[in-house]
This record gives structure tokens, C-alpha cells and sequence, in this order.
């Protein structure tokens, strides 16, 4: 039988075929880095973990299947299945065959390990340093990022709140209604993505996806159709809640809204059409400033303006995340928290007061006490730390 060959990168315009020798590859495997007791010499070992035996029992007709749309949109997001994505998962499957090894992920973020990252490295970094183009390798960076985290986390995590399915704290989160004149836009880092301890998952838990939508940076149909709302609202109907120092920090009391104010009624109905869209960046604060200058460069080419409207918030303090993730500073805290504060402050403008934002402003911090105790109880059993190191003390 001759070799296949499977479909290259095509979106990249790129040649790069893997040959493939027929050969059953098996089931991927998720492991994780355990840590020898205190009272043993400092040395790691591997120790496959409960969701292997379910991962190894999966049929290999079910694992070449790729991600399916259902599987993917579990996850939170509404969309279709990103191209780059689904292409570079079956480049995974193809590598399997031909090297004759299995797909094993652990550490933090289900990183690839053993012999298998080994021949991936080489090959993805080959592909990637053969793009000549710096959108091309940011969109490849970022679906490799999220085809790892996906497959790695496939029968390990819960797909509706990402922690470990032991410890899934679903049925301990209350859905509230979020009211119609608002969206948020979750603009999340690859990085971030299934990861276990971030809270830009609450709101879409909370407020369900289509009030709260998932947006990866540099994953194209996701920017699009962001970027397809923006459009359709206007851009008096978009903010970006950012510190951005350059200009004169605008708050929540400063949000101009479109359309007819002649009283409470007309604007519901303005709202209600064309609803105040939200960008919270969701990624650690090293991430946040390219995250920020993406957005940035593409406002500036759809309107032309030089800057984002960009609101800071006043009255928010420190979240209760600070217990297990501390910010660099007092000033900065966790995504959810964000929105918990944003929705306290419109709450403050009179013809806002009467949509219960401060009721929904309270849902969102109470899924974030959830979050918060299933982090910690999940620590404790494990033997960890509930306390982090505080990186902020040179700014109390």
C-alpha cells in the first residue's frame, strides 16, 4: 500500500506533507508531573493519570475523528471549528502514524510529552519558521496552542467549568440572566484557554455564551465574528475595559449611548437592538499589552479613530482569587472580578438602575467564591499550598 498523504496547511499556503507509513497509532494519553514528597530528594516522575485508562480504551477510529463541532462548542464557545485548528489535529494524527508513537500531554496546560513532542517539535517549528508572514504565525502559534490544550484535556477536564472532572464545580454555579443591552466579549489568550484556575470562564457559566462570547486571539473566525458585532453595533457601542495610560481614564459614568434619549423606554429599545459591547481581555498582564495592540491596530483600520474607547474602573478592589492567584499589583485583579466591578458602576447610572446590573454583578462574584473553593479544596487534597507567594508588596 503506498504512502498517503494527508492535507497539508493549506490555509498557509504551504507545501509541508507528512508521509504517512500504515501503522494503527494509539490513543492519546494525558499524564502529570508529580512531585516527590518533601521528605524525598527534590526528583519528578510521570504518573499517568485516571483519564488515561478512559482515553486508552477509546476506540482509534474515535480519535482520528479530530474535534467535532459538538465537542468543540462544549468547551464554551458558539462557534464553528476553527480551519487552522482541525488542520493541525489532523497533522498530530498523521505524525502518529508515521513515527509509530502515541500523543501524551501533561504538565500545566496539557503540554505534549515524551518521544512524540520530540518529532512534533521539529516539525512545527520548521513549519513555523518557514512563515514569512507575522499574522500567518501568530494564527498558527495560537491554534497549535488550542489543538494541544484540547486534546490534552479530553476525558481529564469538565468541559462546562475546566477543572479536573473530581472536582467539577457545576452543579455548585447559579445561571443568571444578564440583561440584553450588554454583551461581554471574552477576548482569551491561548494561554488561558482550559486553563483550571481562570475566571473569564464564569461569565459565559453565569450568563450563558451567547451574552457572554468566547473570542481567542489570533483564532480568525473568532476575531471575525467579533469584529462583525462591532460593525453591526457601531463603534459608540464598543468598549474595551483596559488601563490604557496614554490617554485620560474614562469610567463606566462616561459611556455615551447612541440612539434616542428622550426617556427610559426608547433607549430599552435602542439598547435592546444594539446592545453596549464589552472587550475584556482575558490573559495574564504580560499577554494583555499584544492582546491590547491587536485590538488596537484593528479599530484603527475599521474606523480610523487613533485610539479604542478604552474605560478603567474605580471602585474595584482586590477579588477573592487574590487568595490562590495574586496580580501584580492592587490594582489589576482577575477577569471576572472585572465584570462583577463594571456591572456595579452601571448599576450607579440612573437610567440603567432599573435592570438589575447589581444583582448580576452578585451572581458573578458568587461563581467566583465557587471557583475559588473548588481551586482550594482540590489543593489541600492534593497536598499543595492555598496560599501563593505575593508579587505585589512593593505597591502597598
Amino acid at each position: 500500500m503506498p504512502p498517503t498523504h494527508p492535507p497539508s496547511l493549506q490555509f498557509l499556503n504551504l507545501t509541508m506533507p507528512i508521509h504517512v507509513r500504515p501503522a494503527c497509532a494509539v490513543p492519546a494519553t494525558r499524564c502529570f508531573l508529580a512531585s516527590s514528597p518533601p521528605t524525598m530528594p527534590a526528583k519528578k516522575t510521570w504518573v499517568a493519570s485516571r483519564a488515561s485508562t478512559a482515553r486508552e480504551s477509546s476506540s482509534v477510529a474515535e480519535w482520528a475523528k479530530g474535534v467535532s463541532l459538538e465537542e468543540w462548542q462544549g468547551w464554551g464557545t458558539s462557534s464553528s471549528v476553527p480551519a487552522m485548528v482541525a488542520e493541525i489535529i489532523r497533522g498530530f494524527r498523521a505524525l502518529e502514524q508515521e513515527t509509530n508513537s502515541s500523543m501524551s500531554f501533561g504538565g500545566l496546560g496539557g503540554k505534549l510529552q515524551g518521544s512524540f513532542k520530540v518529532q512534533e517539535d521539529i516539525k512545527h517549528r520548521a513549519l513555523y519558521n518557514s512563515l514569512r508572514d507575522s499574522e500567518k504565525k501568530l494564527q498558527f502559534f495560537s491554534a497549535r496552542q488550542i489543538a494541544c490544550r484540547l486534546l490534552g484535556s479530553r476525558g481529564y477536564l469538565c468541559q462546562k467549568c475546566w477543572l479536573p472532572m473530581e472536582d467539577c464545580m457545576c452543579s455548585k454555579l447559579v445561571p443568571c440572566s444578564l440583561w440584553c443591552g450588554i454583551k461581554f466579549w471574552l477576548y482569551m489568550h491561548p494561554k488561558d484557554f482550559l486553563r483550571q484556575n481562570n475566571t473569564g470562564k464564569l461569565l459565559w457559566q453565569t450568563f450563558g455564551s451567547q451574552a457572554a462570547t468566547l473570542c481567542l486571539f489570533g483564532i480568525h473566525e473568532h476575531e471575525e465574528i467579533m469584529w462583525d458585532a462591532f460593525r453591526h453595533s457601531g463603534k459608540n457601542m464598543v468598549w474595551f475595559l483596559y488601563p490604557n495610560k496614554s490617554l485620560s481614564p474614562k469610567s463606566a459614568q462616561d459611556i455615551f449611548f447612541e440612539g434616542p434619549s428622550t426617556g427610559l423606554k426608547d433607549q430599552k429599545v435602542v439598547l435592546e437592538e444594539k446592545p453596549l459591547n464589552f472587550v475584556l481581555i482575558d490573559g495574564t498582564w504580560s499577554n494583555s499589552a499584544a492582546m491590547y495592540r491587536r485590538l488596537k491596530d484593528r479599530w484603527i483600520s475599521l474606523w480610523e479613530d487613533e485610539d479604542p474607547p478604552c474605560i478603567s474602573l474605580s471602585t474595584l478592589g482586590a477579588s477573592a482569587m487574590h487568595k490562590l492567584r495574586p496580580q501584580p499589583s492592587w490594582d489589576h485583579t482577575c477577569t471576572a472580578a472585572a465584570a462583577a466591578g463594571l456591572l456595579s458602576e452601571l448599576h450607579l447610572r440612573p437610567e440603567l438602575s432599573v435592570y438589575g446590573l447589581d444583582k448580576q454583578a452578585e451572581a458573578v462574584e458568587n461563581a467566583l467564591d465557587v471557583l475559588l473553593d473548588a481551586l482550594t479544596t482540590r489543593r489541600l487534597r492534593m497536598g499543595r499550598s492555598i496560599t501563593r507567594k505575593e508579587r505585589h508588596n512593593n505597591c502597598i
